[in-house]
């Protein structure tokens, strides 16, 4: 197992039943939509492509989980009232994407060598 692997399995086991239980105690959209967030990174990060390469491996999972970010945030957008909140999520929102597209520039660049 690469020291990657230890870190997102040890990252798992201390948030997994944080996460069970956030989901036993959904109790409107907000919560739902952010869960749904939650799971579809966890799932994409579990589906990135491990390679061995360090670099490629760490790009390959933090674009999905960038992504998360940025789903959420979106979910902020939507139910949030709060102007700060509202504020910070759409500079998550700038900040993410901008380094998801360097990000996929980064693999495009080394996919082929």
């Amino acid at each position: 197992m690469t020291r990657i692997s230890r870190l997102f399995t040890a990252v798992a086991i201390v948030t997994m039943p944080m996460i069970a239980l956030a989901q036993e105690h959904h109790d409107s959209s907000a919560d739902e939509a952010l869960m749904s967030g939650m799971d579809k990174m966890n799932h994409d990060m579990d589906a990135a492509p491990m390679t061995g390469n360090a670099d490629h491996d760490f790009v390959a999972m933090m674009i999905p989980h960038h992504q998360g970010a940025v789903d959420m945030a979106e979910v902020e957008l939507k139910y949030g009232k709060d102007p700060a909140m509202r504020r910070l999520a759409r500079d998550i929102i700038a900040a993410q994407k901008k380094e998801i597209a360097l990000m996929q520039a980064w693999l495009k660049r080394h996919d082929s060598q």
